[in-house]
């Protein structure tokens, strides 16, 4: 080949790779990480997290938009109603403990989750839930009588010690609906009167029940509390649970919001029932989703926002997120950074002015 030819080629190949850029807007975010060479705080390492890239510039966005939802739930004019959902294995581990910080204090208005979101409350208030590995050998398990949820392990007396509690309420309700008053229960309903009869300041559905949150459980029957609810069946058959009364309060719920934004943590029933519910009102204006679930293989759990905006289920131009992660991981952050801070600077405040909280401050 000439010169000329090689030159040529080379020219090509030049062009080819070092290709000129479009000039970087003003405003551009230049990607950079915390600096451990001075001290910072989580604050300071949370507010990093927009600059770093990957899912961490996506939690720093959920961070921001789960903070607009906490304030515009203090608008006298525009109220937000704020949607949580997540899933049963979430209460099994220690985000039960934040989930019910955030009802205590009247964070939150509205939760939906599964049976098991639902039962391992109750269970956790009759006995503990321990750390064990995901490697354990489930037929070994078996014949100790523990039953791992991941690394999670749950005796059976647990089980157990839940039947001796509930079924005597189960009785009771059953009484109520065949009684003069002709009581109607929903799954709401009947987790409201739980979370009465618990009367355990760690449970989540307790303080739900002492601050008016409505919880609901569209598959109430999938889990311990359905098999409860068979055995009941035929020692005492009749206990009626009408679920269409509770997608009808679920959706008049929504409906009525001034505004309306959702958390869910992981997929499945809690994911959709609060995105259906948005339909009716032509979307949510705010969505957070951390799961680890892939659009790939078409379902629901691991759909992205955009896909909800074509149903009408999120606004267009709404503010949303999804943050591919384990919530354990990240959710304990993402409350830190806002609904804490905000609860801490409040306890401060009163603090420094002589006040004292009553373990039920409401923080918007």
């Amino acid at each position: 080949m000439t010169a000329n030819g090689e030159s040529s080629t080379t020219n090509a190949a030049h062009a080819s790779v070092l290709t000129p850029s479009e000039a970087i807007p003003e405003d551009a975010l230049h990607i950079k990480g915390p600096d451990f060479n001075n001290a910072i705080t989580l604050q300071d390492l949370l507010e990093s997290y927009e600059k770093i890239g990957f899912q961490a510039t996506g939690l720093a966005k959920a961070i921001k938009i789960i903070e607009n939802m906490r304030q515009a739930r203090g608008n006298t004019e525009e109220p937000l109603t704020l949607f949580l959902g997540y899933t049963s294995n979430l209460i099994s581990s220690g985000l039960r403990e934040i989930i019910k910080f955030l009802c205590q204090h009247k964070m939150v208005d509205v939760l939906v989750t599964t049976a098991g979101g639902v039962e391992e409350d109750f269970i956790k208030c009759l006995g503990s839930t321990v750390l064990g590995d995901f490697h354990m050998e489930g037929a070994g398990l078996r014949k100790r009588g523990l039953n791992r949820i991941g690394n999670l392990l749950v005796p059976n007396s647990n089980y157990c010690a839940f039947e001796d509690w509930v079924v005597p309420l189960l009785d009771k309700m059953m009484e109520e609906q065949q009684g003069a008053e002709k009581k109607h229960w929903t799954p709401s309903e009947v987790i409201n009167r739980l979370g009465k009869e618990i009367n355990n300041e760690d449970s989540v559905y307790y303080w739900c029940y002492k601050n008016d949150i409505p919880v609901f459980c569209p598959a109430l029957t999938d889990g311990s509390l359905g098999d409860m609810l068979y055995f009941h069946s035929y020692k005492n058959p009749g206990f009626i649970i009408d679920i269409v009364g509770d997608i009808r309060r679920l959706n008049d719920l929504s409906i009525k919001s001034k505004k309306a934004g959702m958390i869910v943590l992981g997929g499945g029933v809690c994911k959709h029932q609060i995105a259906n519910a948005m339909l009716f009102r032509n979307g949510a204006d705010y969505a957070v989703y951390i799961n680890t679930g892939q659009e790939f293989d078409g379902s629901d759990s691991g759909a992205r926002p955009d896909e909800a905006v074509s149903w009408g289920k999120i606004r267009a131009g709404a503010e949303s997120v999804k943050v591919y992660a384990d919530a354990t991981l990240v959710f304990p952050l993402v409350v830190a950074a806002t609904f804490g801070k905000a609860y801490w600077e409040s306890q401060a405040k009163s603090a420094s002015s002589g006040h004292q909280g009553d373990g039920q401050t409401t923080t918007q």
